[in-house]
C-alpha cells in the first residue's frame, strides 16, 4: 500500500498565475531542463496557470519555437502525458526575438497577462551566458517588466570579488535583492535538502556533528563528461569558478551550518553566511589543479592554456564547531566516474582493546555518506564482528535509498523545485549577494597565485598530488564497497 500524501501539487505551488519570460529559450539548458520542467509544473497542477514567453537571439516564429518545445518534451520529459496536456501547454507559449526589441517583448507579456484569470506574477529566467546577463536585465528594465516580478540568474556570479561586486551593483540598480534568485541546481536536489533533515530532525546525529567526533569531511563531485563543445565558456571559467564557488561551497554550508531559528529563507541564509564568514582564505598550497591531456586539442582552447579542468582543495572553517576539521573538496572533468557524494569521517576510538589481526582500524574510520544523485542514498559504515570463533572484524554498512520508499515518483527535478520556489518567493535554496561576495573574497589568494595545472589521464581520478593533499587520510572515492541495490519496491502504509 502506498503512503498517503497529505500535500497535493496545488497545495505547495503558487496561488496566482505565472508568466515566465524565458531568456535564451532556444538554448541547451532551456531544451533539456527548463521547458520540460515548466511542462511538468504546469500540467501536474503545481501552478494555477502558466504562460511562457520565450525570447532568444534567433529570429524564429512562434510555431517554430513550439516545435522546439515539443522536441524538448519528447526528448527529456520522463513522465507520462496526453496530447491534451501538450495542446493546452502549447496554447500558452509565445515567442519574441531579442531583435524585435523591448517593446515587442512587453507586448507579448501583456497579451499573456490578459489571458490570466487573475493578476499574475512575472518570473524572468536568464538562461543566458554570463556576459549576456546584464544585457537581459537592461531589456527587462527597458520593457517596463520589473514591477511585480522576480528574476532567476544562472551561475557563475562574477569571476572574482571585484566582478561579483560590480555585477550585484548593476543588478540592484534594477531589482531589489528580494527579487533576485541566484540558482544553484545542486541545492535543488532532494538529497541535498535531506542533509538538513538528517542533521536537524534526528537527535542521534546532531550531538556528534562537531570537531569532537568528526575527523574530516569530503565533498566529491567527479564527472566523466569532457569539455568539448563548451570551450569558450570553460576557458574563461575553469573548474574552480564553474563548480566550487557556485556548488561545492554551497553544499559545504548545508553540512557545516548551525541550526537556524526556523526553516525559513532568512534564518537559513544567515547561518550559511556565518559559515562563509568563518572560512579561512583558500591558500594555493592547499590546492591541486589539473588539466586532462587532450584538453588543449579542443577547438577554441589556447595551445598553452593553464585553465584547470580538475581541482581538489583543503579548506577550513574557523569557528567553535569546526576548528581543526579539514574539508576536502574535489571535482573535475573526464574522470573515472560520475559521482556526487558528501562523506563524513568520524574519529576512531583513542585506544583499541582488540587483539592484533582482528582487522579493526585496517579499513579506515567509520563514515556517514550521502549520495547526492537522485536516488538519495545514505550509508553508515562501521566495524562489526565476523560470525564464527575468535574476534575478527569486518567493515559493514547500513544503507538507505529513496527508491525503497515507493515515493521516488514524487521527487521534483532540481530545476523544477527551484523554479517553483522562485515563483513562491522562497529564497532558502538560493544564494545571496553577501554570500557570493564572501566566497570570492576567500578565493582571492588562490585566484591571484594559482598553482600550475598538473596533467592527468582521461578516466583517472586526477593528478597524483591529490593523495598528498588529503594525507594521512584517503579519498573516499573510488568506493571499496558498491552501493547495494534495493531488494524490491517497498511501500509504507503508516
Amino acid at each position: 500500500m502506498r503512503a498517503a500524501h497529505n500535500l497535493l501539487p496545488k497545495d505547495v505551488g503558487p496561488k496566482v498565475p505565472q508568466v515566465v519570460i524565458l531568456f535564451g529559450a532556444s538554448g541547451d539548458l532551456s531544451q533539456r531542463k527548463l521547458i520540460p520542467g515548466l511542462f511538468r509544473l504546469a500540467t501536474q497542477g503545481f501552478i494555477p496557470q502558466c504562460f511562457i514567453v520565450g525570447t532568444a537571439l534567433e529570429d524564429i516564429s512562434r510555431d517554430e519555437f513550439i516545435k522546439l518545445a515539443r522536441n524538448a518534451v519528447d526528448s527529456f520529459y520522463d513522465h507520462p502525458f496526453t496530447e491534451e496536456d501538450w495542446e493546452k501547454f502549447a496554447d500558452q507559449i509565445d515567442f519574441v526575438s531579442v531583435q524585435s526589441g523591448p517593446e515587442a517583448l512587453r507586448g507579448a507579456v501583456e497579451k499573456a497577462q490578459e489571458r490570466c484569470d487573475s493578476a499574475p506574477k512575472l518570473l524572468h529566467y536568464l538562461s543566458v551566458p554570463p556576459k549576456a546577463a546584464l544585457a537581459s536585465i537592461k531589456t527587462i528594465a527597458d520593457a517596463g517588466l520589473v514591477e511585480n516580478s522576480r528574476v532567476i540568474m544562472e551561475k557563475p556570479f562574477g569571476t572574482d570579488l571585484e566582478s561579483a561586486i560590480d555585477l550585484n551593483k548593476e543588478i540592484h540598480k534594477v531589482f531589489d535583492e528580494t527579487q533576485v534568485f541566484r540558482i544553484d541546481h545542486f541545492l535543488g536536489k532532494e538529497p541535498a535538502q535531506n542533509i538538513l533533515a538528517f542533521r536537524f530532525a534526528n537527535g542521534l546525529f546532531e550531538p556528534i556533528w562537531n570537531r569532537n567526533f568528526i575527523d574530516h569531511i569530503q565533498i566529491d563531485v567527479p564527472e566523466t563528461l569532457e569539455v568539448a563543445g563548451r570551450s569558450d565558456f570553460y576557458e574563461a571559467t575553469g573548474a574552480y569558478r564553474d563548480m566550487v564557488v557556485t556548488h561545492l561551497f554551497q553544499i559545504m554550508a548545508f553540512v557545516a551550518m548551525e541550526a537556524p531559528t526556523a526553516l525559513a529563507p532568512g534564518p537559513i541564509s544567515e547561518e550559511k553566511n556565518k559559515v562563509f564568514r568563518s572560512m579561512v582564505p583558500i591558500q594555493p598550497d592547499d590546492v591541486v589543479r589539473g588539466q586532462y591531456g587532450e584538453y588543449r586539442d579542443i577547438p577554441g582552447v589556447d595551445i598553452e592554456s593553464d585553465t584547470e579542468t580538475f581541482i581538489a582543495l583543503r579548506c577550513a572553517i574557523d569557528n567553535w564547531r569546526w576548528a581543526g576539521v579539514p574539508f576536502y573538496l574535489r571535482t573535475g572533468k573526464a574522470l573515472a566516474e560520475g559521482q556526487r557524494i558528501v562523506s563524513i569521517a568520524f574519529r576512531e576510538p583513542p585506544k583499541s582493546m582488540f587483539p592484533e589481526g582482528s582487522g579493526v582500524g585496517t579499513q579506515g574510520p567509520d563514515h556517514l555518506t550521502f549520495d547526492l544523485a537522485d536516488a538519495a542514498k545514505v550509508s553508515l559504515s562501521f566495524y562489526g564482528k565476523r560470525p564464527g570463533p575468535g574476534m575478527r572484524l569486518d567493515k559493514l554498512s547500513m544503507q538507505f535509498s529513496m527508491d525503497e520508499t515507493g515515493m521516488q515518483r514524487d521527487v521534483l527535478e532540481a530545476y523544477e523545485r527551484l523554479i517553483l520556489d522562485a515563483m513562491l518567493g522562497e529564497h532558502t535554496l538560493f544564494t545571496t549577494a553577501e554570500g557570493i561576495e564572501r566566497l570570492w573574497e576567500v578565493s582571492e589568494p588562490l585566484l591571484q597565485s594559482p598553482p600550475p595545472t598538473r596533467p592527468y589521464a582521461i578516466g583517472s581520478w586526477g593528478p597524483n598530488a591529490i593523495h598528498q593533499l588529503v594525507a594521512p587520510n584517503a579519498w573516499r572515492l573510488p568506493f571499496e564497497r558498491e552501493w547495494r541495490e534495493p531488494l524490491g519496491e517497498v511501500f509504507d502504509d503508516h
